[in-house]
């Protein structure tokens, strides 16, 4: 499971470093991809990736195709050199608008990399979704 949030430099090749215990999880080689729904870089392991995409394949054919285009196409498969570092394709990085610093996400069986101000925005934006999920939460 991947939990909390850390800032990490984007080097001028667009190489990242993923904290130690993710990479851990992740195993040797893993999955970048396009996100769901928001403008940041999705990372999972073979195994998740597997996962999502049997998932996809069970949409109506339409709904099907377009996760495909969006999200399998965009997939690519890394790893990481000996000090840690991959190269985040530069097609993500420019649809993320990530550059400079990183947000890296632990979001529980994935993880998100996101420009720190897109993710301020998508933040704020989300707010009321927020509000609204604790009014149903007895915490």
């Amino acid at each position: 499971m991947f939990l909390g949030m850390s800032s990490h430099t984007i080097d001028a090749k667009g190489r990242i470093v993923l904290p130690a215990k993710f990479r851990e999880e992740l195993g040797e080689s893993f999955i970048v991809a396009n996100g769901f729904r928001s403008n940041c870089v999705q990372v999972m392991s073979r195994e998740e990736y597997e996962n999502v995409s049997a998932r996809i394949r069970e949409l109506p054919a339409r709904q099907a195709m377009a996760m495909q285009y969006t999200f399998t196409v965009t997939a690519t498969e890394v790893t990481p050199n000996a000090q840690g570092r991959f190269v985040i394709p530069p097609a993500l990085r420019t649809r993320a608008g990530i550059e400079g610093e990183a947000l890296v996400l632990g979001m529980d069986s994935r993880i998100e990399i996101w420009s720190r101000e897109v993710y301020d925005e998508f933040m704020l934006s989300q707010q009321p979704v927020i509000d609204e999920a604790l009014e149903h939460l007895v915490l």
